[in-house]
């Protein structure tokens, strides 16, 4: 079963579909207003100060010799360093509460899918489902997703702007990420981080369904395609290879560990290797 992806990336962060995409538009609306509460004064009084001290405006007070105004000063430092509290507690704050691994309230179980960054493609693996698929995410709606992620080749970044969070996926490494979608739609993600000619097609679709059609899926996809071994994936992790969307019937459940482990790289090899 093959198609080929096509995605126009028409909406983003400021339209977010997820509990965690939801929280960070939130955070960033406070944290611009927050910033106004200093960028807005300070375009006023400059346009008021330009008005007020204009060359035929002779009510003004021209003051050649005003050096220090301690009252001055105060105001001058106390605004802006309020403002920068209260900027790294809202961030400090929302932060914590949006770490990637965090897991998000839920009464469905979570999902756990094992991503793969490769030359230059998507590789997702339903490990306890036993699929696999290539640009192509389907995932039940109002249902905890976990991602495993990691490269296969160089780092590299996975990004759902709708959804929440982006995270870097690195070689020998293993990093974690829990999404949600809050109703059925097609998501876009995408690659935000460059890493070679075939960057710009790291693309791929997240299908969010209803519980009853992803389960659908799941038996449409397990009685059709070849399985991703071994021989499999060493074809498929060759640069270059093909980037349409692809799913896989079976998947080897120890695939996941086996490219983490291969692309690991000893402490101080690189040294030895120079």
């Amino acid at each position: 079963m093959k198609a080929r992806v096509t995605v126009t990336l028409k909406t983003g962060v400021l339209d977010p579909q997820g509990p965690v995409a939801s929280a960070e538009r939130l955070i960033l609306l406070n944290a611009t207003a927050i910033m106004l509460v200093v960028v807005v004064p300070v375009i006023i009084m400059t346009l008021a100060f330009a008005w007020w001290y204009r060359a035929s405006n002779k009510r003004a007070t021209y003051s050649p010799e005003w050096a220090y105004s301690g009252h001055l000063e105060l105001v001058v430092w106390s605004i802006p360093t309020m403002v920068v509290i209260l900027l790294a507690g809202v961030m400090w704050t929302s932060s914590h509460l949006l770490d990637p691994a965090r897991r998000l309230p839920s009464d469905a179980d979570p999902i756990r899918i094992e991503v793969v960054s490769l030359d230059w493609k998507w590789l997702f693996i339903y490990r306890d489902l036993q699929i696999a698929s290539i640009n192509e995410l389907v995932v039940p709606s109002e249902t905890p997703i976990e991602f495993m992620l990691t490269s296969a080749t160089v780092m590299n970044s996975f990004f759902v702007p709708q959804l929440g969070s982006q995270i870097y996926t690195m070689p020998g490494m293993t990093t974690f990420l829990t999404l949600m979608a809050d109703r059925p739609g097609d998501y876009a993600g995408l690659s935000a981080q460059f890493s070679g000619d075939g960057f710009s097609d790291m693309r791929f679709v997240v299908h969010a369904v209803p519980a009853a059609d992803f389960q659908s899926w799941l038996e449409r996809t397990r009685g059709a395609g070849t399985a991703l071994d071994a021989a499999t994936y060493a074809q498929l992790a060759r640069t270059g290879t093909s980037t349409q969307a692809q799913t896989y019937g079976g998947v080897d459940p120890m695939l996941f560990e086996h490219i983490v482990k291969t692309t690991a790289q000893p402490l101080g090899a690189a040294h030895q290797e120079d």
